[in-house]
């Protein structure tokens, strides 16, 4: 396995990380909603209190109906850390999978229906790839105190190289106390993956003047002496969901509903969220609905099928799809099929565990110390 450059650790790419994919058996491919439900539902019986189903939000109807939980990535993380269960089935994608197996005890045992569930925008942040542009970065600006700082929405060995450097994770929520905590110990940020947060928390804080987005691998990018005297420098991530939604999408729906209400998420472009009502986390959309009145109209920018479950969860208020017809779904997402969950489940009834996620010993402790530093804040 390679050794990092900068960090006492050996990882790879995610695409070699985890090679225990199994595929689904030939005679699970062909079941029914019916025949789905009546199945889990009978492995659940069986295994009881052993084990704890997460549906995370952007799921379809058929997988977030036989979850214990249903929310974002780290919040459904913290539920598996509070279980009694042997088991964490979640429905999600990798990196979720791996802060769940960082934050529960060692006698926890994390599953991921589908292997196959990874997602694009961790991916745009490889820790082998983000290790060489760091001793880049740092070469052109020696006399700097660079912090970098992970979005949850990256795999454990990035986590793992934040903390070793000096730096933490952070949510859409507390991206903004993130960066103040590394201001304050540093003289610069690094923020990865997703420059569309790490823009949009920098307009938050009166610092976007301050930004340099970087591309280490495109050669007609800038270099990394281009971009060390920016206080804030973005690694070109971006979520491919979040990412198509468009000021015109906006001034589309404004159009059909005159009293819409929009909101959108944080990974979206920057103008978006300027011509939105409010932006926040999937929490902060999933609240804002609860609380509205009935009758009102709410355009929800962010996966369609967070979306659909709003307009089933909450039928008094009037939820629409930001981009109509265009919205679409995570195809990361996607891959975490009903026949896996019920795959999965009746292994683990019958003493067979696959699909399992198991953050490495040393990358884990540094991944952990990322999200204790978070907690501080």
């Amino acid at each position: 396995m390679p050794e990092m450059e900068t960090v006492d650790l050996q990882t790879d790419l995610s695409l070699f990380k985890y090679d225990n994919l199994e595929q689904l058996p030939s005679q699970y491919r062909e079941l029914n909603e019916d025949e789905r439900t009546e199945r889990v539902a009978v492995a659940r019986e069986e295994l009881g209190e052993d084990v704890i189903v997460l549906g995370h939000n952007y799921q379809r109807r058929e997988i977030v109906e036989h979850a214990d939980f249903i929310g974002d990535s780290y919040e459904l993380s913290k539920r598996a850390a509070d279980a009694d269960a042997d088991y964490v089935v979640f429905c999600g994608v990798t990196f979720m999978a791996e802060s769940a197996d960082i934050i529960t005890d060692d006698d926890q045992t994390v599953i991921l229906p589908s292997m196959e569930a990874s997602c694009p925008m961790a991916g745009m942040a490889e820790a082998l790839q983000v290790d060489a542009a760091w001793a880049e970065l740092t070469a052109a600006a020696p006399d700097a105190d660079i912090v970098p700082i992970t979005y949850m929405n990256s795999y454990a060995d990035l986590k793992a190289f934040c903390a070793d450097q000096g730096g933490l994770v952070c949510t859409s929520s507390n991206a903004h106390d993130a960066f103040e905590y590394a201001f304050e110990r540093g003289d610069k940020v690094l923020f990865l993956p997703d420059k569309h947060l790490g823009e949009n928390t920098a307009h938050r804080l009166g610092m976007e003047d301050a930004v340099a987005e970087w591309d280490p691998w495109d050669p007609e990018s800038k270099d990394a002496s281009e971009v060390a005297d920016a206080d804030i420098v973005l690694w070109d991530g971006y979520c491919q969901v979040h990412e198509r939604f468009t000021e015109a999408h906006i001034e589309a729906v404004r159009e059909q509903h005159d009293d819409a209400n929009v909101i959108v998420h944080p990974e979206c472009r920057r103008e978006v969220v300027e011509a939105a009502d409010v932006a926040g986390s999937t929490s902060t959309i999933c609240d804002t609905v609860a609380e509205a009145d009935p009758g009102e109209t709410w355009a929800i920018g962010t996966e369609i099928h967070l979306t659909n479950h709003l307009q089933r969860w909450h039928p008094e208020v009037n939820v629409v799809p930001l981009c109509g017809d265009a919205c679409m779904d995570c195809n990361a997402m996607r891959q975490v099929d009903p026949n896996y969950l019920t795959w999965v489940l009746e292994g683990l009834a019958e003493g067979e565990e696959r699909n399992v996620i198991e953050v490495a010993p040393r990358e884990k402790e540094l991944a952990g110390l990322a999200l204790e530093r978070m907690l501080e804040i």
